[in-house]
């Protein structure tokens, strides 16, 4: 700690003749990033041999655990009920500095954006008669070991007070907060994780086998990204934090069901068709590094009529469960859709997340975090996403909508960090059959209009899905390119996006798409079928036969500040809903479907509709998706 504080005495100098570079600016849209608000990149010092800031206990996740609660005992002799407290990791933070961007300007003292901060009298109301306070703050294995540090002067204009010692986890390298994903085909499931290790010191694997069977290893590739290739701040200047290593493995030739192999002796059947796997890296020493142990079912295969359970929604982000990064009360739902889903894990096979998936913004820090708070749900079914808005967006890069949504990121992290079973990674765009489900999930921060090369995906896979096997086809994308009563639409006048649905609805019509889900628009709405902004169905609750169009919802409520309605009712819009929630589908056979919206805060249905229809329902002719005929016998 004290050679800390040296360095930064010395920079001093250097210090007070910065002067701060437009570039420096953080570039998230809306300011809503928590940590976009802590400009420390203009930090100065004001150490004070008097105040303290002490952290306990120094070693973290004795047990093996990789979450855990720290306690910070502190002290200001001038305190101030704006003092706050940032946590940094690495611990050296003072030693970060940010890419020359003018050579003619020297950088800030500091360039490295906590991972996280709160109030000094968050818990300690007597702070600012006192000045002394403790408080309790999680941490989660993040690949380097933590420190503290006291600031005065308000998140704007800080002043560093006092740096406590060092944190660190037993193992901060550990292989940890797997993500399962569909393969490219239908019997194979991988896994993705992240770990301290590259490629030249460990070998990662997983050992996996099916539960009461041997088990195999197999190896896993290994992905990393640089500052280099962030396209702009703060990704590349404050919001930079080295990410590790993301690896991914691919388990093949699954068993979907295994009810005619001998229960071993206390096995139950629903345990049998379960699959054991636990995440490994073997140093070059001969030394194996293991994770805790999971477990996942196979997927079923195409067409298998068995009962099936899917959940999705849009624009989770994360949330702390400690409290701080409370700024804008910015993704408050997060937790307890988190919460709500993993509390129904048992009933639910598959999780589709449609884009915006933790708002990092350019502050890479948080995608940890992220993958920290989903991995009950991600390590235990298939966790696929969708790119949004503050996953790819940036000026110049390729991306449809000039934004600077992404914070620098473009694509990059969620594209390294998160598996699909996409042709292109990039593009983002993919399909994903689940039993009696066809899934075409689309990327609308890249072109979709006719002509393009992703409209030509859409209509490949939609085209391509057998319905009498797969009845239940479903449009997965994160703008809304269908119908959403949202004020921001409404106030263009146009209901969806600008281009949405002018051309994607004649294919959602020509090939009989049941349903198409969108996020975004943060809150949830349901339609009616609809064509052309015609219901094309009078019921509401109970469809029977030809829906004769498709049915929209908008799922973007999983946590991001809510959305406002406009003040106007349409034909085609039935259930409207300003609060947190998530859509469940439950496939019972080739002729039963069922959707639930479920809110957040309590996990109880509060809009529903069942689907009941045989094969000739769907050949059915309707507007616009009539095959042609001949007179001929």
């Amino acid at each position: 700690m004290m050679m800390m504080m040296s360095e930064m005495w010395k920079s001093r100098d250097l210090f007070f003749s910065f002067v701060v570079l437009a570039t420096f600016q953080l570039a998230v849209s809306d300011g809503h990033q928590p940590l976009s608000i802590v400009a420390i990149h203009k930090t100065t010092l004001a150490l004070d041999e008097r105040a303290y800031i002490k952290a306990t206990p120094n070693v973290l996740g004795l047990t093996g655990q990789n979450t855990e609660w720290v306690t910070l005992q502190y002290s200001n002799p001038k305190p101030n009920v704006e003092d706050w407290i940032g946590v940094f990791s690495p611990a050296n933070f003072s030693a970060s500095t940010c890419p020359a961007e003018n050579r003619g300007v020297d950088p800030p003292l500091l360039c490295s954006a906590p991972i996280k901060y709160q109030y000094a009298n968050f818990s300690s109301n007597s702070y600012k008669t006192t000045g002394k306070g403790s408080v309790k703050l999680q941490l989660i294995n993040q690949r380097s070991d933590f420190s503290f540090a006291l600031f005065t002067g308000g998140l704007t204009s800080p002043k560093l007070v006092a740096v406590s010692n060092k944190v660190s986890f037993v193992n901060p390298n550990a292989p940890v907060y797997p993500r399962l994903a569909q393969g490219k085909t239908w019997n194979e499931m991988t896994v993705t994780w992240t770990s301290g290790y590259g490629i030249s010191e460990a070998e990662p694997f997983v050992e996996w086998g099916p539960k009461g069977g041997n088990r195999v290893k197999s190896p896993a590739g290994t992905l990393t990204f640089d500052r280099n290739t962030m396209c702009g701040a703060p990704a590349r200047t404050v919001g930079w934090r080295d990410p590790g290593y993301t690896h991914t493995s691919f388990l093949k030739e699954l068993w979907p069901n295994r009810q005619d192999q001998q229960l071993p002796k206390g096995l139950l059947l629903q345990e049998l068709m379960k699959y054991i796997y636990k995440l490994g890296h073997r140093l070059f020493n001969g030394t194996e590094i293991w994770s805790e142990e999971y477990q996942f079912k196979a997927s079923p295969f195409p067409g298998q009529n068995s009962l099936q359970h899917v959940v999705i929604f849009g624009d989770l982000g994360k949330a702390e469960a400690d409290g701080s990064n409370e700024f804008n009360n910015y993704q408050p739902g997060s937790l307890n859709t988190t919460k709500q889903i993993i509390k129904d894990l048992k009933d639910i096979d598959i999780v589709f997340h449609i884009g915006d998936l933790c708002y990092a913004s350019g502050y890479l820090s948080q995608w940890d975090q992220f993958t920290a708070q989903i991995e009950p749900i991600a390590s235990t079914v298939p966790y696929m996403t969708a790119s949004g808005n503050h996953e790819r967006d940036w000026p110049g890069t390729g991306s449809f909508y000039g934004t600077m949504d992404s914070g620098g990121e473009c694509g990059v992290p969620s594209q390294t960090m998160f598996y699909v079973p996409a042709e292109n990674r990039e593009n983002f765009w993919y399909s994903a059959d689940y039993g009696m489900f066809r899934f075409c999930i689309a990327n609308t921060e890249l072109d979709w209009r006719k002509g393009s090369e992703q409209y030509k995906f859409i209509e490949n896979c939609l085209a391509s899905v057998d319905r009498q096997k797969q009845p239940w086809l479903i449009f997965l994308a994160h703008r809304v390119l269908g119908y959403s009563s949202a004020d921001f639409y409404v106030a263009e006048g146009s209901f969806e996006e600008p281009m949405g649905r002018e051309d994607l609805q004649y294919l959602w019509q020509k090939y009989k798409v049941d349903i198409a889900m969108y996020g975004h628009v943060h809150n949830y709405e349901r339609t009616c079928p609809v064509y052309q902004n015609i219901c094309t169905n009078k019921e509401k609750h109970s469809y029977k036969g030809p829906l004769n169009g498709t049915i929209h919802l908008v799922v973007g409520g999983g946590g991001a500040s809510l959305a406002e309605f406009a003040p106007i009712n349409t034909r085609w819009s039935i259930f409207k809903d300003h609060d947190f929630g998530f859509v469940k589908l439950t496939a019972f056979d080739q002729s039963n479907l069922l959707l639930e919206y479920k809110k957040s805060s309590d996990g109880q249905v509060y809009d529903s509709f069942r689907i009941s229809r045989e094969y000739r329902d769907i050949l059915a002719c309707t507007v616009d998706n009539c095959s042609p005929t001949t007179l001929a016998s």
